[in-house]
């Protein structure tokens, strides 16, 4: 599986917060797990965690551990 890398408009906002992306430390995120989408953009890393909390993406998704 091969993925293009575009760089985003000078003017993209953030998938959170709606800031421009280029005023902080922008991250990109992809999902692959299906046909890899669109990529979404985030201005730093808070606003991709705060945006992981409100949409409840971690539920059933995290590995399980034991120290056994």
């Amino acid at each position: 599986m091969s993925t293009t890398v575009e760089l985003p408009e000078p003017d993209e906002a953030c998938t959170y917060c709606e800031a421009r992306i280029f005023d902080h430390d922008p991250i990109c995120v992809r999902d692959c797990t299906a046909d890899c989408g669109s990529p979404a953009y985030f201005c730093n890393y808070a606003c991709l965690s705060a945006h992981i909390d409100a949409q409840d993406l971690t539920a059933g998704n995290a590995c399980e551990w034991s120290p056994d």
